[in-house]
Protein backbone atom coordinates (compact mmCIF):
# COMPACT_ATOMS: atom_id res chain seq x y z
CA UNK A 1 0.00 0.00 0.00
CA UNK A 2 2.73 2.15 -0.70
CA UNK A 3 1.75 4.01 -3.46
CA UNK A 4 -1.57 4.60 -1.58
CA UNK A 5 -3.47 7.30 0.27
CA UNK A 6 -4.82 5.65 2.78
CA UNK A 7 -8.07 7.69 5.12
CA UNK A 8 -9.59 6.89 7.84
CA UNK A 9 -13.28 7.60 8.70
CA UNK A 10 -12.37 10.86 9.90
CA UNK A 11 -9.16 13.28 8.73
CA UNK A 12 -7.57 16.97 8.58
CA UNK A 13 -7.15 18.72 5.25
CA UNK A 14 -6.49 21.65 4.01
CA UNK A 15 -8.12 23.59 1.61
CA UNK A 16 -5.10 26.42 1.07
CA UNK A 17 -6.65 28.43 -2.11
CA UNK A 18 -9.86 29.23 0.02
CA UNK A 19 -7.93 30.65 3.03
CA UNK A 20 -8.35 27.48 4.68
CA UNK A 21 -5.31 25.56 6.62
CA UNK A 22 -6.99 23.45 8.72
CA UNK A 23 -10.46 21.79 8.10
CA UNK A 24 -11.48 18.10 10.10
CA UNK A 25 -13.32 16.38 7.55
CA UNK A 26 -15.69 13.29 7.43
CA UNK A 27 -15.17 10.67 5.32
CA UNK A 28 -17.80 9.19 3.72
CA UNK A 29 -17.73 6.56 1.17
CA UNK A 30 -21.54 6.96 1.05
CA UNK A 31 -21.71 10.28 -0.51
CA UNK A 32 -20.69 10.98 -3.76
CA UNK A 33 -19.27 14.51 -3.50
CA UNK A 34 -17.77 16.56 -0.86
CA UNK A 35 -19.27 19.55 0.69
CA UNK A 36 -18.32 22.33 3.07
CA UNK A 37 -20.10 24.32 5.28
CA UNK A 38 -20.73 27.91 3.97
CA UNK A 39 -23.03 30.59 5.15
CA UNK A 40 -23.91 33.98 3.64
CA UNK A 41 -23.26 32.44 0.15
CA UNK A 42 -22.93 35.55 -2.52
CA UNK A 43 -22.87 35.13 -6.13
CA UNK A 44 -20.64 37.89 -8.22
CA UNK A 45 -19.00 38.75 -11.29
CA UNK A 46 -20.20 38.05 -14.98
CA UNK A 47 -22.66 35.64 -16.11
CA UNK A 48 -20.31 34.28 -18.24
CA UNK A 49 -17.56 33.65 -15.37
CA UNK A 50 -19.57 34.07 -12.15
CA UNK A 51 -17.77 33.23 -8.63
CA UNK A 52 -19.35 33.14 -5.16
CA UNK A 53 -18.27 34.51 -1.89
CA UNK A 54 -18.92 32.30 1.22
CA UNK A 55 -18.19 32.48 4.94
CA UNK A 56 -16.68 29.75 7.07
CA UNK A 57 -16.87 29.01 10.82
CA UNK A 58 -13.55 26.28 10.51
CA UNK A 59 -13.86 25.69 14.29
CA UNK A 60 -17.34 24.38 15.51
CA UNK A 61 -16.05 25.65 19.19
CA UNK A 62 -15.05 29.14 17.90
CA UNK A 63 -17.48 30.86 16.55
CA UNK A 64 -16.08 34.18 16.51
CA UNK A 65 -13.06 32.74 14.01
CA UNK A 66 -15.02 33.70 10.57
CA UNK A 67 -13.24 33.38 7.57
CA UNK A 68 -14.40 34.42 3.65
CA UNK A 69 -13.75 32.62 0.86
CA UNK A 70 -14.18 32.96 -2.73
CA UNK A 71 -14.06 30.40 -5.67
CA UNK A 72 -15.18 30.09 -9.15
CA UNK A 73 -18.62 28.44 -9.94
CA UNK A 74 -18.18 24.96 -11.95
CA UNK A 75 -22.20 24.14 -11.51
CA UNK A 76 -24.87 24.45 -9.86
CA UNK A 77 -27.05 21.30 -9.27
CA UNK A 78 -29.88 19.41 -6.88
CA UNK A 79 -28.07 16.95 -3.59
CA UNK A 80 -29.94 15.00 -2.27
CA UNK A 81 -28.46 14.29 1.69
CA UNK A 82 -28.71 11.19 4.00
CA UNK A 83 -31.93 12.63 5.31
CA UNK A 84 -33.68 12.32 1.94
CA UNK A 85 -33.94 16.01 1.56
CA UNK A 86 -33.00 18.15 -1.95
CA UNK A 87 -30.89 20.71 -2.04
CA UNK A 88 -29.84 23.33 -4.63
CA UNK A 89 -26.27 23.97 -3.82
CA UNK A 90 -23.12 25.85 -6.04
CA UNK A 91 -20.82 23.84 -7.03
CA UNK A 92 -16.78 24.90 -6.47
CA UNK A 93 -13.28 23.26 -7.43
CA UNK A 94 -10.69 24.10 -4.45
CA UNK A 95 -7.23 22.40 -4.18
CA UNK A 96 -6.92 19.96 -1.11
CA UNK A 97 -4.26 18.90 0.76
CA UNK A 98 -4.39 15.67 2.71
CA UNK A 99 -0.92 14.12 3.85
CA UNK A 100 1.38 14.64 0.89
CA UNK A 101 -1.43 14.34 -1.58
CA UNK A 102 -2.63 17.66 -2.87
CA UNK A 103 -5.39 17.15 -5.79
CA UNK A 104 -8.35 19.42 -7.15
CA UNK A 105 -11.92 18.33 -5.94
CA UNK A 106 -15.31 19.75 -6.89
CA UNK A 107 -17.07 20.74 -3.44
CA UNK A 108 -20.55 21.57 -2.64
CA UNK A 109 -21.49 24.83 -0.66
CA UNK A 110 -24.42 23.66 2.22
CA UNK A 111 -25.10 25.44 5.68
CA UNK A 112 -23.37 22.11 8.03
CA UNK A 113 -24.00 24.40 11.13
CA UNK A 114 -25.71 21.36 12.82
CA UNK A 115 -23.20 18.50 12.20
CA UNK A 116 -20.22 17.78 13.78
CA UNK A 117 -18.06 18.29 10.68
CA UNK A 118 -17.70 21.14 8.73
CA UNK A 119 -16.66 19.19 5.66
CA UNK A 120 -17.74 16.07 4.37
CA UNK A 121 -15.04 13.94 2.00
CA UNK A 122 -17.23 12.46 -0.63
CA UNK A 123 -15.48 9.59 -2.81
CA UNK A 124 -15.04 11.65 -5.92
CA UNK A 125 -12.59 13.13 -3.79
CA UNK A 126 -10.32 10.06 -2.85
CA UNK A 127 -8.70 9.68 -6.29
CA UNK A 128 -8.13 5.76 -7.63
CA UNK A 129 -5.69 4.98 -5.62
CA UNK A 130 -7.22 5.58 -2.01
CA UNK A 131 -8.08 3.08 0.44
CA UNK A 132 -10.51 3.99 3.24
CA UNK A 133 -10.16 2.42 6.39
CA UNK A 134 -13.19 2.88 8.30
CA UNK A 135 -11.66 1.54 11.79
CA UNK A 136 -9.18 3.86 11.95
CA UNK A 137 -9.49 7.88 12.29
CA UNK A 138 -6.65 10.03 11.82
CA UNK A 139 -4.59 8.27 9.31
CA UNK A 140 -3.04 11.18 7.89
CA UNK A 141 -1.25 13.53 9.70
CA UNK A 142 -3.25 15.63 12.17
CA UNK A 143 -3.37 19.64 11.96
CA UNK A 144 -4.98 21.90 14.30
CA UNK A 145 -7.00 25.22 14.35
CA UNK A 146 -4.27 27.11 16.33
CA UNK A 147 -2.73 27.68 12.54
CA UNK A 148 -5.76 30.16 11.85
CA UNK A 149 -3.98 31.80 14.82
CA UNK A 150 -1.43 32.66 12.22
CA UNK A 151 -2.71 34.24 9.00
CA UNK A 152 -3.34 37.36 8.52
CA UNK A 153 -6.95 37.87 8.24
CA UNK A 154 -8.45 39.21 4.40
CA UNK A 155 -10.71 41.53 6.74
CA UNK A 156 -12.55 41.91 9.67
CA UNK A 157 -14.45 38.78 11.30
CA UNK A 158 -17.97 39.44 10.10
CA UNK A 159 -20.17 38.83 6.92
CA UNK A 160 -19.55 39.99 3.72
CA UNK A 161 -22.03 42.81 2.46
CA UNK A 162 -23.56 43.34 -0.68
CA UNK A 163 -22.83 47.13 -1.90
CA UNK A 164 -24.22 48.75 -4.90
CA UNK A 165 -21.77 51.39 -6.89
CA UNK A 166 -23.80 53.47 -8.51
CA UNK A 167 -22.51 55.21 -11.52
CA UNK A 168 -22.19 55.67 -15.04
CA UNK A 169 -18.28 55.42 -15.10
CA UNK A 170 -17.55 52.14 -14.02
CA UNK A 171 -13.94 52.12 -15.37
CA UNK A 172 -12.70 55.60 -14.05
CA UNK A 173 -10.17 55.49 -11.12
CA UNK A 174 -12.53 56.28 -8.15
CA UNK A 175 -14.79 53.28 -9.17
CA UNK A 176 -12.05 51.35 -9.90
CA UNK A 177 -10.65 52.03 -6.37
CA UNK A 178 -14.23 52.06 -4.59
CA UNK A 179 -14.58 48.61 -6.01
CA UNK A 180 -10.89 46.57 -5.77
CA UNK A 181 -11.18 47.94 -1.85
CA UNK A 182 -14.34 46.27 -1.32
CA UNK A 183 -13.50 43.38 -2.71
CA UNK A 184 -10.23 42.89 -1.39
CA UNK A 185 -12.38 42.64 2.04
CA UNK A 186 -14.37 40.26 0.75
CA UNK A 187 -17.84 42.04 0.41
CA UNK A 188 -19.78 41.92 -3.00
CA UNK A 189 -20.16 44.84 -4.95
CA UNK A 190 -21.75 45.69 -8.26
CA UNK A 191 -21.84 48.60 -10.41
CA UNK A 192 -24.70 49.74 -11.41
CA UNK A 193 -25.73 52.56 -14.02
CA UNK A 194 -27.93 54.65 -11.77
CA UNK A 195 -29.88 56.12 -15.71
CA UNK A 196 -30.81 52.40 -16.15
CA UNK A 197 -32.23 51.96 -13.29
CA UNK A 198 -36.14 52.14 -12.73
CA UNK A 199 -38.51 51.63 -9.46
CA UNK A 200 -41.87 50.01 -8.64
CA UNK A 201 -43.23 52.10 -5.66
CA UNK A 202 -45.52 50.51 -3.53
CA UNK A 203 -46.09 50.81 0.29
CA UNK A 204 -45.00 47.17 1.26
CA UNK A 205 -41.89 46.00 -1.14
CA UNK A 206 -40.52 48.66 -2.95
CA UNK A 207 -38.10 47.61 -5.75
CA UNK A 208 -35.31 48.83 -8.07
CA UNK A 209 -35.46 47.47 -11.66
CA UNK A 210 -32.43 46.81 -13.69
CA UNK A 211 -32.26 45.52 -17.61
CA UNK A 212 -35.40 43.56 -16.68
CA UNK A 213 -34.46 42.13 -13.77
CA UNK A 214 -35.27 43.29 -9.87
CA UNK A 215 -32.12 44.22 -7.83
CA UNK A 216 -31.43 42.14 -5.25
CA UNK A 217 -31.24 43.83 -1.39
CA UNK A 218 -28.16 45.59 -0.63
CA UNK A 219 -26.56 46.55 2.63
CA UNK A 220 -25.55 49.84 1.27
CA UNK A 221 -25.03 52.05 -1.59
CA UNK A 222 -22.27 54.29 -2.83
CA UNK A 223 -23.85 56.87 -4.47
CA UNK A 224 -21.21 58.43 -7.22
CA UNK A 225 -23.93 60.29 -9.34
CA UNK A 226 -22.75 62.52 -11.74
CA UNK A 227 -24.11 66.66 -12.26
CA UNK A 228 -26.39 65.60 -14.93
CA UNK A 229 -28.15 63.16 -13.13
CA UNK A 230 -28.53 64.72 -10.00
CA UNK A 231 -32.53 64.77 -9.93
CA UNK A 232 -33.32 60.88 -10.95
CA UNK A 233 -30.29 59.88 -9.07
CA UNK A 234 -31.49 61.26 -6.09
CA UNK A 235 -34.76 59.57 -6.98
CA UNK A 236 -33.10 55.92 -7.39
CA UNK A 237 -31.27 56.91 -4.20
CA UNK A 238 -34.74 57.44 -2.15
CA UNK A 239 -36.03 54.08 -3.58
CA UNK A 240 -32.79 52.16 -2.34
CA UNK A 241 -33.14 54.10 1.00
CA UNK A 242 -37.25 52.21 0.52
CA UNK A 243 -35.49 48.76 0.35
CA UNK A 244 -33.52 49.41 3.78
CA UNK A 245 -30.33 49.76 2.18
CA UNK A 246 -27.80 52.40 4.15
CA UNK A 247 -26.65 55.19 1.40
CA UNK A 248 -23.15 56.35 1.66
CA UNK A 249 -24.40 60.09 1.31
CA UNK A 250 -28.22 60.57 1.82
CA UNK A 251 -30.29 62.28 -1.06
CA UNK A 252 -31.05 65.50 0.45
CA UNK A 253 -27.51 65.88 0.85
CA UNK A 254 -26.38 65.06 -2.23
CA UNK A 255 -29.01 67.39 -3.49
CA UNK A 256 -28.19 70.44 -0.86
CA UNK A 257 -24.65 70.02 -2.08
CA UNK A 258 -25.41 70.07 -5.07
CA UNK A 259 -27.31 73.18 -4.83
CA UNK A 260 -24.79 75.96 -4.96
CA UNK A 261 -27.26 78.79 -3.32
CA UNK A 262 -28.65 76.03 -1.06
CA UNK A 263 -25.25 74.69 0.41
CA UNK A 264 -24.54 78.36 1.07
CA UNK A 265 -27.20 79.18 3.17
CA UNK A 266 -27.14 76.22 4.77
CA UNK A 267 -23.37 76.78 5.53
CA UNK A 268 -23.92 80.30 7.10
CA UNK A 269 -26.85 79.12 9.18
CA UNK A 270 -24.24 77.20 11.33
CA UNK A 271 -21.92 80.17 11.21
CA UNK A 272 -19.59 78.29 9.22
CA UNK A 273 -16.45 80.95 7.34
CA UNK A 274 -17.22 81.67 3.70
CA UNK A 275 -16.59 84.24 1.07
CA UNK A 276 -19.05 86.83 0.82
CA UNK A 277 -21.61 85.58 -1.23
CA UNK A 278 -24.65 87.41 -3.03
CA UNK A 279 -27.84 86.20 -5.26
CA UNK A 280 -30.58 88.25 -6.96
CA UNK A 281 -33.24 87.48 -8.93
CA UNK A 282 -33.87 90.67 -10.79
CA UNK A 283 -32.13 92.04 -13.68
CA UNK A 284 -32.56 95.65 -12.05
CA UNK A 285 -30.82 94.45 -8.92
CA UNK A 286 -27.09 94.28 -11.03
CA UNK A 287 -24.78 97.24 -9.54
CA UNK A 288 -26.50 96.74 -5.96
CA UNK A 289 -25.32 92.73 -6.29
CA UNK A 290 -21.56 93.02 -6.91
CA UNK A 291 -21.39 95.77 -4.69
CA UNK A 292 -22.55 93.73 -1.98
CA UNK A 293 -19.48 91.48 -2.76
CA UNK A 294 -17.06 94.47 -2.67
CA UNK A 295 -15.80 96.67 -5.40
CA UNK A 296 -13.51 93.75 -7.49
CA UNK A 297 -12.56 91.39 -8.39
CA UNK A 298 -15.31 88.85 -7.63
CA UNK A 299 -16.11 85.51 -9.25
CA UNK A 300 -19.40 84.11 -10.80
CA UNK A 301 -20.61 80.90 -10.60
CA UNK A 302 -23.08 78.62 -12.00
CA UNK A 303 -25.44 77.31 -9.52
CA UNK A 304 -24.66 73.73 -11.23
CA UNK A 305 -21.13 74.12 -11.54
CA UNK A 306 -18.52 71.62 -11.33
CA UNK A 307 -14.77 71.03 -11.88
CA UNK A 308 -14.10 74.46 -12.62
CA UNK A 309 -16.69 75.03 -15.54
CA UNK A 310 -19.20 77.56 -15.20
CA UNK A 311 -16.73 79.83 -12.98
CA UNK A 312 -15.68 83.18 -14.65
CA UNK A 313 -13.50 86.17 -12.74
CA UNK A 314 -14.60 89.88 -13.22
CA UNK A 315 -11.31 91.69 -12.62
CA UNK A 316 -13.31 95.06 -12.29
CA UNK A 317 -16.68 95.86 -10.61
CA UNK A 318 -17.66 97.15 -14.25
CA UNK A 319 -16.61 93.47 -15.75
CA UNK A 320 -18.88 92.02 -13.23
CA UNK A 321 -22.34 93.97 -13.83
CA UNK A 322 -21.39 93.12 -17.17
CA UNK A 323 -21.05 89.56 -17.08
CA UNK A 324 -23.92 89.49 -14.51
CA UNK A 325 -26.14 91.23 -17.38
CA UNK A 326 -24.52 88.40 -19.61
CA UNK A 327 -25.36 85.56 -17.76
CA UNK A 328 -29.44 86.95 -17.43
CA UNK A 329 -29.64 87.23 -21.07
CA UNK A 330 -28.88 83.02 -21.00
CA UNK A 331 -31.58 82.70 -17.98
CA UNK A 332 -28.85 81.25 -15.64
CA UNK A 333 -28.73 80.62 -12.03
CA UNK A 334 -25.27 82.29 -10.70
CA UNK A 335 -23.84 83.57 -7.73
CA UNK A 336 -21.55 86.58 -7.30
CA UNK A 337 -18.84 85.59 -4.37
CA UNK A 338 -15.87 87.58 -3.14
CA UNK A 339 -12.20 86.85 -4.70
CA UNK A 340 -9.67 85.75 -1.88
CA UNK A 341 -6.97 87.42 -3.61
CA UNK A 342 -3.94 86.39 -1.05
CA UNK A 343 -5.35 82.69 -1.64
CA UNK A 344 -3.20 83.38 -5.13
CA UNK A 345 -4.78 80.45 -6.73
CA UNK A 346 -4.84 77.68 -4.55
CA UNK A 347 -7.32 75.91 -2.45
CA UNK A 348 -7.13 72.97 0.12
CA UNK A 349 -8.87 70.01 -0.49
CA UNK A 350 -10.10 68.47 2.11
CA UNK A 351 -11.67 64.62 2.44
CA UNK A 352 -14.19 64.04 5.26
CA UNK A 353 -15.36 60.80 5.79
CA UNK A 354 -17.58 59.78 8.84
CA UNK A 355 -17.14 63.02 10.29
CA UNK A 356 -13.06 63.08 10.30
CA UNK A 357 -10.62 64.21 7.78
CA UNK A 358 -8.43 61.50 6.40
CA UNK A 359 -6.64 63.33 3.65
CA UNK A 360 -5.98 67.28 2.47
CA UNK A 361 -3.89 68.54 -0.42
CA UNK A 362 -3.13 72.21 -1.65
CA UNK A 363 -4.06 72.89 -5.07
CA UNK A 364 -2.31 75.39 -6.94
CA UNK A 365 -3.57 76.80 -10.26
CA UNK A 366 -1.10 76.94 -13.04
CA UNK A 367 -0.12 80.06 -14.78
CA UNK A 368 -2.51 82.85 -15.07
CA UNK A 369 -5.65 80.33 -13.87
CA UNK A 370 -7.58 81.04 -10.78
CA UNK A 371 -9.57 77.80 -10.33
CA UNK A 372 -6.74 75.37 -8.85
CA UNK A 373 -9.33 72.39 -10.15
CA UNK A 374 -7.06 69.22 -11.16
CA UNK A 375 -9.24 68.92 -14.25
CA UNK A 376 -8.05 72.25 -15.18
CA UNK A 377 -3.83 71.62 -15.09
CA UNK A 378 -3.75 72.36 -11.10
CA UNK A 379 -0.87 70.78 -9.53
CA UNK A 380 -1.22 68.66 -6.12
CA UNK A 381 0.90 68.07 -2.95
CA UNK A 382 -0.27 66.72 0.25
CA UNK A 383 -0.53 69.17 3.39
CA UNK A 384 -1.01 69.05 7.04
CA UNK A 385 -4.05 71.03 8.16
CA UNK A 386 -4.03 73.37 10.83
CA UNK A 387 -6.81 72.50 13.73
CA UNK A 388 -9.18 75.41 12.38
CA UNK A 389 -8.92 73.99 8.90
CA UNK A 390 -9.77 70.02 9.94
CA UNK A 391 -12.85 71.96 12.24
CA UNK A 392 -14.16 73.87 9.39
CA UNK A 393 -14.15 70.94 7.21
CA UNK A 394 -15.78 68.42 9.73
CA UNK A 395 -18.72 71.34 10.37
CA UNK A 396 -19.30 71.70 6.66
CA UNK A 397 -19.58 68.11 5.86
CA UNK A 398 -21.75 68.11 9.07
CA UNK A 399 -24.46 70.59 8.27
CA UNK A 400 -24.76 68.96 4.90
CA UNK A 401 -25.56 65.56 6.35
CA UNK A 402 -22.40 64.17 4.01
CA UNK A 403 -20.95 60.87 5.50
CA UNK A 404 -18.18 61.62 2.21
CA UNK A 405 -17.42 64.78 1.46
CA UNK A 406 -14.84 66.88 -0.76
CA UNK A 407 -14.49 70.09 1.37
CA UNK A 408 -12.86 72.86 -0.46
CA UNK A 409 -11.18 75.77 1.61
CA UNK A 410 -9.17 78.68 0.93
CA UNK A 411 -6.48 80.10 3.21
CA UNK A 412 -7.58 83.84 3.67
CA UNK A 413 -5.90 86.43 5.83
CA UNK A 414 -9.54 86.25 8.45
CA UNK A 415 -8.62 82.38 8.61
CA UNK A 416 -9.71 79.38 6.39
CA UNK A 417 -13.51 79.41 4.60
CA UNK A 418 -15.41 77.25 2.76
CA UNK A 419 -15.52 77.16 -0.50
CA UNK A 420 -17.68 74.75 -1.78
CA UNK A 421 -19.15 71.36 -0.52
CA UNK A 422 -18.61 68.35 -2.98
CA UNK A 423 -20.36 64.72 -2.39
CA UNK A 424 -19.09 62.77 -5.00
CA UNK A 425 -15.07 63.68 -4.91
CA UNK A 426 -12.74 62.13 -7.41
CA UNK A 427 -10.35 59.62 -5.62
CA UNK A 428 -7.23 59.95 -7.81
CA UNK A 429 -5.55 63.40 -7.19
CA UNK A 430 -6.09 63.05 -3.42
CA UNK A 431 -4.90 59.53 -3.17
CA UNK A 432 -1.70 60.66 -5.79
CA UNK A 433 -1.10 63.42 -3.51
CA UNK A 434 -1.17 61.54 0.24
CA UNK A 435 -0.56 58.33 -0.75
CA UNK A 436 -3.58 57.68 1.69
CA UNK A 437 -6.09 54.79 0.99
CA UNK A 438 -8.98 56.89 0.97
CA UNK A 439 -11.70 54.29 -1.34
CA UNK A 440 -10.19 51.88 1.90
CA UNK A 441 -11.51 54.27 4.45
CA UNK A 442 -14.63 54.53 2.57
CA UNK A 443 -15.32 50.51 2.96
CA UNK A 444 -14.27 50.79 6.16
CA UNK A 445 -16.77 53.48 7.32
CA UNK A 446 -19.23 51.36 5.65
CA UNK A 447 -18.60 48.34 7.43
CA UNK A 448 -19.08 49.71 10.87
CA UNK A 449 -22.12 51.80 10.15
CA UNK A 450 -24.37 48.62 8.75
CA UNK A 451 -23.02 46.32 11.01
CA UNK A 452 -24.42 49.05 13.73
CA UNK A 453 -27.13 49.11 12.49
CA UNK A 454 -27.90 45.51 11.76
CA UNK A 455 -27.39 44.70 15.55
CA UNK A 456 -29.64 47.52 16.28
CA UNK A 457 -32.68 46.35 14.48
Amino acid sequence: MADMLELGWEEWLALPKLGLPAIKAKVDTGARTSALHAEVIETFGKPESPQVRFLIQPDPERPKLEIVCTAPVVDRRDVTSSNGQTELRYVIAAEMQIGRERRTIEITLTNRETMSYRMLLGRSAFGEKTVVSPDKSFVQPRLSYDLYDTIKPRRPASRPLRIALLTREPDNYSSRRLLDSARSRGHIIEPINTSRCYMKIEAKAPEVHYDGKTLPSYDAVIPRIGASMTSYGMAVLRQFEGTGAWCLNPPASIGASRDKLLAHQLLSQAGIAMPVTAFANSPKDTKDLVGLVGSGPVVLKLLESTQGRGVVLAETKKAAESLVDAFRGLDANFLVQEFVKEAAGADVRCLVIGGRVVAAMKRQAQEGEFRSNLHRGGQATAITLSPAEKKIAVAAAKRLGLNLAGVDILQSKAGPVVLEVNSSPGLEGIEAATDKDVAGTVVRLIEQRVRTLSRKR
